[in-house]
């Protein structure tokens, strides 16, 4: 990742209205569709600044445990300093853990990152033990692909049929696959085609040092913003939206008969 977009994520992780958002969203269903068996061993892959790290602790099982990975040694530094050290560095499509290590394995917004996603789902579903689950968290619509995803190197966005496809081709079994931040969706769409078509017109990108995140926004307005992000959490345990700025869904893998 670009190490601007680092300082960025550092600095807004716990006010800025898409962080918590996503949070609530994410971690709310994979407490719903595991709330009957909670998970013991949990792998972060591509932990990031681990944002997510300390809910997963949350839900995992009282004798459960959370293990953080990344590609980028830097992210493993600000995660032992958020209290969990001892991650490891992992490239996605040659994980080092044994066959059925763990319960869950979750990608908050990795698997854009990488360059064989195929493969990335395969080595998932290796290490997941039977009636183990996987979630994912996706950017939506590769028309949408801007300044953004240049700067923290996306290779792509997606459709919810990707996921579904990568998923029946690891042998995995969709539980949810949902579009999330629905209903701010039909403000982010007409600012992100507009700005695209002025990089269009000027023949100019944008900074690096500008992203989505760098936008000056009102306390009030990180309030506002995240709460419509996290109304839509009780519809998404119900069905899977048609429609959303990102795409999130759950897999499992299935039980030994």
């Amino acid at each position: 990742m670009d190490p601007i977009a680092y300082q960025q994520f550092l600095e807004l992780d716990k006010s800025h209205w898409w962080m918590r958002g996503r949070r609530a969203v994410y971690l709310g269903l994979i407490r719903h569709f595991t709330r009957m068996a909670p998970p013991r061993r949990i792998l972060d892959l591509g932990a990031g600044i681990g944002g997510f790290l300390d809910g997963l602790r949350a839900l995992a099982a009282p004798d459960g445990r959370v293990f953080p990975a990344d590609i980028d040694e830097e992210s493993l530094t600000h995660i032992a300093a958020r209290g969990f050290p001892g991650g490891l560095v992992a490239s996605g499509d040659a994980l080092p853990y044994a066959d059925g290590s763990f319960d869950l394995v979750c990608l908050f917004d990795a698997l854009e990152h990488t360059e064989d996603d195929l493969a990335v789902i395969h080595e998932v579903a290796r290490i997941l033990a039977p009636g183990g689950h996987v979630f994912v968290s996706v950017p939506a619509y590769q028309t949408l692909y801007a300044n953004n995803d240049r700067v923290v190197h996306h290779h792509r966005r997606y459709r919810r049929r990707r996921l579904n496809d990568l998923f029946a081709r690891a042998g995995l079994e969709v539980v949810r696959n949902t579009h999330s931040n629905v209903f701010l969706f039909p403000l982010i769409l007409p600012v992100v085609l507009g700005i695209k078509a002025l990089e269009a017109l000027f023949d100019k990108k944008a900074s690096s040092d500008h992203t989505n995140l760098t936008w000056p926004l009102p306390k009030f307005a990180h309030t506002l913003l995240f709460g419509f992000f996290a109304a839509e959490l009780p519809f998404s345990k119900r069905f899977g939206w048609p429609a959303g700025h990102s795409i999130c869904a759950l897999a499992k893998k299935p039980a030994r008969s």
